[in-house]
């Protein structure tokens, strides 16, 4: 088991398969030392973990699970082009939320997505971060999530 497969892993969380494409794009591009992930949704086992829109049909706290779930996916899209234990440091973390026009506790969500980075790499997992609230996300999910990691 990794490093960061361990941490995770002590933290509650288990790092899933690498997810397929939904579209004409790659989960994830290296380039330099730099590894961009395309949005990942909340999928856990193919499905979505809930469905909807947050300040309506989501809560936050179910919209923050989402986020973790994004998170991890992300992660395990980042692993298909490097080794997680060769992360220097996450530099960006972006959050999407389907949301009401008068939610804005959109940050509250996206730390379920920030709390896995530091899980994964402790200091090294702070970041950059937008958290944007949006009208709709890919096959109705609440959530999705973008990581850029610095690798050593």
């Amino acid at each position: 088991m990794s490093e960061v497969a361990a941490r995770l892993a002590a933290a509650g969380y288990e790092l899933p398969p690498a997810p397929g494409a939904l579209g004409s794009y790659v989960p994830a591009v290296l380039t330099d030392r730099l590894v961009f992930t395309a949005g990942q949704l909340p999928l856990r086992a193919g499905q979505l973990l809930a469905s909807g829109i947050v300040g309506a049909e989501i809560d936050p706290e179910q919209a923050r699970a989402c986020a973790e779930q994004a998170a991890l996916n992300a992660l395990a899209a980042a692993s298909t082009v490097c080794d997680l234990d060769d992360v220097e440091r996450v530099v960006k973390l972006t959050g999407y939320v389907a949301s009401t026009a008068g939610f804005t506790a959109q940050p509250s969500v996206v730390d379920g997505a920030s709390a896995v980075m530091l899980a994964a790499f402790g200091e090294a997992g702070r970041h950059a971060r937008a958290a944007v609230g949006v009208i709709a996300l890919p096959l109705g999910a609440p959530v999705e999530i973008e990581i850029v990691l610095a690798l050593r």
